[in-house]
């Protein structure tokens, strides 16, 4: 079987994507670290200041959205090139704004204690009880707000530039496949995702900086208040959507690459097209699952949340890891890191999603919310499918552009970062139905021994990452110069 790896992309845009996936990288590295901190201190195993405890939580939350958004943001901008005309100075306007909003958001958090979480939730910023001032509050929330300005910039471009080339968004969603109104196979799967991701991410973005902007203002003007029920719901209408994005725009490393290893073309049928178009509108109205426990919220909210969350995740997850059952069965396809990764993260997506289905259910969701349980399922979501997404393609990159040859050391990082995650996700998911609640940073005796475990296996997931980062940074000076490039995708001789 002959394939192909080859990506129709031009050098500068491959270039591009290298420093932002070589930060996200360091930070990532950075947030595990101080999640292996917290949890070091809530086993007991180090003496951790509960102000710093929560500082670093701030931070921790903040930070894993933030950079592995900027890393879902290159695959979707590297692979979305090939189909549309985009911006590339745009794609670095981003870049810049992340650098500055997060430059902001650090020294808010740790220059002048700002610990109100990823949630910021009103009125909290502005009435911190002395915790922290009105400095701290407004380069946080400012921070953030430099963040998703750039960020809803890049969207824009994006969604312009599909709107040029395929005439609306609801050509490039494929409405006259499923209308009936023309024959065939829709637009290529990534400009379907990306559509999706610009639609829900614009909307989601502009209501953050709306928030945002309106909690800034408190902070200066008390007299201007929100109505705290209102401010809630903007964070997780934001928060929810931006966070849930992230799957969908590494998504498209799986199209674009299992294809290319399968040499099994992923089309864009009906089924596929309908469900994409399904989530589209599930992922704006799903988030008040988050809001179960408030009893003030309207009862048909409460309803809406339960209910669409059993059925969010399932029309793009089904055709997908379906599709990539079908395109790998009886293929032959020559196994690397990358290709595992891209396979693991169906896996990852899978069973990440089952715990997220649990805890919708009200019954459950009012004993476990606010334990370790939500912890659990969302590390499972993102750290073996979000990020084994961006892993995958940093592997590709740096296989296909870098030079890099698969060793042992790759394959067996590969096998401990997979175990290790699942003890680190299982340990919450533990802690979750022992009850011990989420965000604190004392707990009692009988939650220490699973904190104690999850600190041991969150270990291991760190420096397995470090020892991914340390491989893609030792290649990606060669990404795009032209050199070392092939289209033969056979593994490697391990060693």
């Amino acid at each position: 079987m002959t394939t192909t790896l080859h990506v129709a992309i031009d050098s500068k845009t491959k270039k591009a994507v290298v420093f932002p996936l070589v930060f996200s990288g360091v930070i990532l590295l950075l947030m595990m670290i101080f999640g292996v901190v917290m949890l070091l201190g809530q086993g007991k195993l180090i003496e951790l200041n509960p102000n710093m405890f929560y500082k670093i939580m701030t931070i921790h939350g903040t930070g894993m959205i933030g950079v592995s958004a900027l890393a879902g943001s290159c695959i979707i901008w590297y692979f979305l090139k090939q189909y549309v005309p985009l911006n590339t100075a745009v794609f670095r306007l981003n870049v810049y704004l992340f650098l500055v909003g997060v430059a902001m958001v650090l020294v808010g958090i740790f220059a002048y204690d700002f610990a109100g979480a990823w949630t910021f939730l009103y009125p909290l910023p502005a009435q911190s009880g002395g915790m922290w001032g009105k400095t701290g509050a407004a380069l946080y929330l400012g921070g953030m707000l430099v963040i998703g300005t750039g960020f809803l910039i890049l969207l824009l471009e994006a969604a312009r530039a599909i709107i040029k080339q395929y005439g609306s968004l609801a050509t490039s969603l494929g409405w006259p496949q499923i209308l009936g109104k023309e024959k065939g196979f829709g637009p290529p799967p990534t400009v379907v995702a990306s559509t999706m991701v610009c639609i829900v991410d614009i909307i989601a973005l502009i209501t953050g900086a709306a928030l945002l902007s309106m909690s800034l203002i408190n902070v200066f003007v008390p007299s201007f208040t929100i109505d705290p029920l209102l401010a809630k719901n903007l964070t997780y209408a934001f928060g929810h959507v931006f966070a849930n994005s992230i799957i969908y725009m590494g998504v498209i490393v799986v199209y674009e690459l299992l294809p290319r290893y399968t040499g099994r073309p992923w089309k864009s049928n009906k089924i596929f097209l309908i469900a994409w178009n399904m989530s589209t509108l599930f992922t704006l109205i799903v988030y008040p699952h988050h809001l179960l426990m408030d009893f003030v919220m309207p009862k048909w909210m409460i309803v809406m949340g339960q209910v669409l969350s059993y059925m969010n995740g399932l029309p793009v997850l089904v055709v997908t890891a379906f599709g990539a059952l079908m395109i790998v069965y009886r293929s032959g396809i020559k196994w690397d890191v990358a290709s595992s990764f891209l396979y693991l993260s169906m896996f990852g997506w899978v069973i990440g999603v089952v715990p997220a289905i649990i805890d919708a259910t009200i019954v459950i969701n009012h004993v476990m919310h606010n334990t370790k349980w939500v912890p659990g399922h969302f590390h499972i979501y993102m750290g073996l499918g979000a990020c084994a997404m961006i892993l995958g393609f940093m592997y590709y990159l740096t296989r296909l552009e870098g030079g890099r040859i698969d060793n042992k050391l790759d394959y067996l990082t590969l096998w401990l970062y997979i175990l290790a995650f699942l003890g680190l996700t299982g340990s919450f998911l533990f802690s979750g139905k022992s009850s011990a609640p989420r965000r604190w940073a004392e707990h009692l005796p009988e939650w220490i021994p699973a904190d104690m475990v999850a600190a041991f296996f969150g270990t291991f997931v760190t420096i397995t990452f470090l020892l991914f980062l340390v491989r893609f940074i030792s290649y990606s000076s060669n990404i795009g110069s032209k050199i070392n490039q092939s289209d033969d995708i056979r593994p490697s001789t391990h060693g």
